[in-house]
C-alpha cells in the first residue's frame, strides 16, 4: 500500500454511477484499508454545492456501513465544483485543487470523456496525473486507436486504467489459482482435453434506465466487447512469469491477438436478438422497444451471443462461446469448461456416461467439478456426482478493487491500450455482418447449435439448443436445429422477413434437474448393457423453454409465432431425464396441458412466464 496523498477527481459525480458503485466502493475500501491517504473532489453540470456532495456520498457509504477515521476525513473534506469537464479552463481549475497525486475518474459517457481528453491537451499536466475511463473505449477499432494515441500523448500507458470491474471480480482471478496451482488441472489445460469453454453472464434485469448509453451500445459491445472477452483471456492465458502488471497483461495480450470469429464465419456464429414484454418473477417489463428512450430503429439487441478460436497449438479447434443478455428468466453468470469424454469406456458399465465439467460461478463465487463415479448398490452403475467448493465473498467488491488499483498506482486489473483496439477487432466481423443482414445482402443463419470440437462429434452429440429463426431449415449432420414455435424436424413456416425475438422471462439454455427419483434410478441400472446408450441419449438432456417470438435482429421485417414452445436436445453438461417434448400453450402466463412428454411432474422454470408478444421491427 502507498503513503502517497492522492485527489481523487470524480467527473461526472451527480451520475448513478457514482452513487450506485463507486461512492460505496470507496467507502468499503477505505473501511478496510484505512491507512489510503485521499481528498475527494466531485464535480459535474449539475448545480450542487459541498453540502450536497457531501449528502450523496454520506448515503453511498452508508449502503456498505463504511466507517473510521478515514471515512469520516473523507467526509469532512469532500468538496464539489461545477465544471464542464470538456472546457480545458476547468479542467485546469479542477486540478488546481488537487494535492498531491491527481486522478481523473471518468464517470461519464465515453463520447463525453473523448472530448475531455481533447480538451486535457491543451492542459499542463502534472506529474503522476491518472486517468481513469470507464468502457466501452471507444466506438470502433479505429476511434479506440484514435483515444489511445490522445492518451499516450497525455500519460504514459501505465497511468491510464481502462475500468474493467469484471477483472476485480474475485471469481475471475480464482481461475488463475485453480489453474496454476493444481498439477490436476494445468496439463490438461488444453485442446488435447477439453471440449468446450463457455462463458456466459445471463441477467434478470431489464434496461434500468439506461437508455442513453445502451441503446447505442448493444448486448455485444456493452457486454461481450467490454467484459466477457477480457474473461476469456484469463481463461485461455499461458501461466505468466509473474503476477505483475505487466507479466500478466502480456499474457492476455497474447490470448485476445490470437482471437477471431470461429472458422472465420460471424455471421454462422453469431446471434443477437432483443426482448419483447413480459415478466421476470413478480417484475413486468415492456418490450424493449417501449423503454423510455429506446429508438427502435436502432436495432440495439439485448441478447448477443458470438463464438471464437484462439490460433494457438493450446486451443486450436476449441469454441469459446461468450454470451450475454436482459431481462432473462434465469440469471447466470459463469465460465464452463467442458472437457473430452475419455477414449475407451470398457464395455460393462452402465449409467452416466457425461463429460467432466468444471463450473466457475460468478456471484455466489464457487466453483464445481462435475464428473461420474461408481453409485452406490452397484458397481458397475455409474452415477453423476458434483464436488463444490466455495471461494467465499470477495474482501473487496468489484469496483473498490478497481479503486485500490487506481490509488496504488498499480494498473493490473486496468485493460491495455492494445488489449482494448483487438477486442474491437475480434468484434467488429460481427457487427458487419449485421449491418450486412440488415441490409438484405446477407440471409439469416438463424440461431444454431454452437459448434462444438471435431473430437467431440464422432462419439456423442454436444449441441446447445436454440429455437431457429423462421423459415431456416437444418444444415444436416449431427446437429438438431429447431425453427421457433416448433419442436423435433425444422419447418418452414414462411419466408423470413425479421428474425427471432424472445419475451422477458425466457428461459434460454436453462439447466432443469428432472432426475428420477431413487426407484426409477434403480429400475433403469437393471436395464442390459446394450440399452444403456439408449437410456443416456434420454437423460443427456436440457430442457429449454422459450415464451413468444425470438427476434433475431439481424434480417429486416418481421417474424411472429403465437404460442410458447419447448425445445429438447442433447447438451454437453446438463442431465434431465426427458422422454419427448410436446408443445406447450401459455394463456395468461401459464402452461396449459400438454407437457405430458417431461417425466415425473416437472414444471416449468421459475421466471419462464408471460403471454407471447411478437415486436415489429421496422424494416
Amino acid at each position: 500500500m502507498t503513503d502517497t496523498q492522492t485527489t481523487l477527481i470524480v467527473l461526472g459525480a451527480s451520475g448513478d454511477l457514482t452513487s450506485r458503485l463507486l461512492m460505496p466502493a470507496l467507502g468499503q475500501l477505505l473501511t478496510r484499508e484505512p491507512d489510503h491517504r485521499i481528498r475527494l473532489i466531485g464535480a459535474g453540470m449539475d448545480d450542487w454545492d459541498d453540502a450536497k456532495w457531501r449528502e450523496v456520498v454520506t448515503a453511498s457509504f452508508a449502503t456498505v456501513d463504511a466507517a473510521g477515521p478515514a471515512v469520516s476525513k473523507v467526509l469532512a473534506e469532500a468538496t464539489y465544483r461545477t465544471a464542464d469537464i470538456t472546457d480545458a479552463k476547468d479542467l485546469e481549475m479542477l486540478l488546481g485543487l488537487a494535492t498531491g497525486r491527481p486522478a481523473f475518474y471518468f464517470a461519464v459517457p465515453p463520447a463525453v470523456a473523448a472530448k475531455a481528453c481533447d480538451a486535457l491537451s491543451s492542459v499542463t499536466i502534472p506529474d503522476g496525473l491518472i486517468l481513469a475511463l470507464e468502457k466501452p473505449f471507444g466506438t470502433d477499432e479505429e476511434s479506440a486507436h484514435a483515444l489511445n494515441q490522445k492518451l499516450a500523448g497525455l500519460v504514459p500507458e501505465d497511468q491510464v486504467h481502462r475500468i474493467d470491474h469484471f477483472l476485480g471480480r474475485s471469481t475471475v482471478l480464482n481461475v488463475l489459482g485453480v489453474r496454476f496451482t493444481n498439477r490436476i488441472f494445468e496439463p490438461v489445460w488444453s485442446a488435447e482435453h477439453i471440449e468446450s469453454v463457455v462463458i456466459r453472464y445471463d441477467e434478470a434485469l431489464g434496461l434500468e434506465g439506461r437508455a442513453g448509453y445502451y441503446d447505442k451500445a448493444g448486448a455485444l459491445v456493452d457486454m461481450i466487447q467490454s467484459h466477457l472477452l477480457q474473461v476469456l483471456a484469463v481463461v485461455a492465458m499461458d501461466p505468466p512469469s509473474t503476477l505483475d502488471a505487466m507479466d500478466f497483461r502480456d499474457a492476455k495480450a497474447v490470448v485476445l491477438r490470437a482471437t477471431s470469429p470461429w472458422n472465420g464465419d460471424p455471421a454462422a456464429n453469431s446471434r443477437r436478438a432483443r426482448y419483447t414484454a413480459g415478466s421476470v418473477g413478480d417484475r413486468h417489463f415492456p418490450s424493449y422497444v417501449d423503454e423510455e428512450g429506446v429508438d427502435p430503429a436502432n436495432m440495439t439487441e439485448t441478447l448477443a451471443e458470438m463464438t471464437v478460436g484462439i490460433a494457438t497449438s493450446r486451443w486450436a479447434g476449441v469454441p469459446f462461446t461468450l454470451r450475454s443478455g436482459k431481462a432473462l428468466g434465469d440469471r447466470r453468470s459463469e465460465i464452463v469448461i467442458t472437457f473430452k469424454p475419455v477414449t475407451h469406456l470398457p464395455t460393462g458399465f452402465e449409467g452416466s456416461e457425461e463429460k467432466t465439467v468444471l463450473r466457475l460461478t460468478l456471484g455466489p463465487d464457487k466453483m464445481a467439478l462435475e464428473l461420474n463415479i461408481n453409485g452406490p448398490g452397484d458397481p458397475f452403475s455409474l452415477e453423476r456426482a458434483s464436488l463444490e467448493a466455495s471461494f467465499g465473498e470477495g474482501e473487496l467488491l468489484a469496483y473498490a478493487e478497481v479503486l485500490q488499483g487506481i490509488l496504488e498506482g498499480d494498473p493490473t486489473l486496468s485493460v491495455r491500450g492494445d488489449t482494448a483496439e483487438q477486442c474491437w477487432h475480434i468484434v467488429q466481423p460481427v457487427l458487419d455482418a449485421s449491418d450486412e443482414r440488415a441490409s438484405g445482402h446477407l440471409r439469416l443463419p438463424g440461431w444454431r447449435d454452437p459448434p462444438v470440437s471435431p473430437a467431440g462429434l464422432g462419439r456423442s452429440r454436444h449441441l446447445n439448443p436454440r429455437p431457429r429463426a423462421v423459415g431456416a431449415r437444418s444444415a444436416g449432420g449431427d446437429h438438431r436445429e429447431h425453427v421457433a414455435g416448433g419442436v423435433g424436424e425444422p419447418r418452414d413456416v414462411g419466408t423470413p422477413t425479421a428474425g427471432d425475438a424472445f419475451v422477458v422471462g425466457s428461459v434460454i439454455g436453462v439447466d432443469v434437474d428432472l432426475r428420477d427419483d431413487s426407484a426409477a434410478v434403480e429400475g433403469r441400472r437393471r436395464r442390459p448393457p446394450r440399452r444403456r446408450r439408449e437410456v443416456q441419449d434420454r437423460e443427456r438432456r436440457r430442457l429449454v423453454v422459450g415464451l413468444g417470438v425470438h427476434q433475431d435482429l439481424s434480417a429486416a421485417g418481421q417474424a411472429q409465432a403465437e404460442e410458447a414452445h419447448v425445445v429438447v436436445d442433447d447438451v454437453e453438461t446438463e442431465h434431465v431425464a426427458v422422454e419427448r417434448t410436446r408443445r406447450v400453450d401459455v394463456v395468461d402466463g401459464e402452461a396449459a396441458e400438454g407437457l405430458t412428454g417431461i417425466e415425473h411432474g416437472s414444471s416449468l422454470p421459475a421466471g419462464a412466464r408471460g403471454r407471447p408478444v411478437a415486436s415489429t421491427i421496422p424494416p
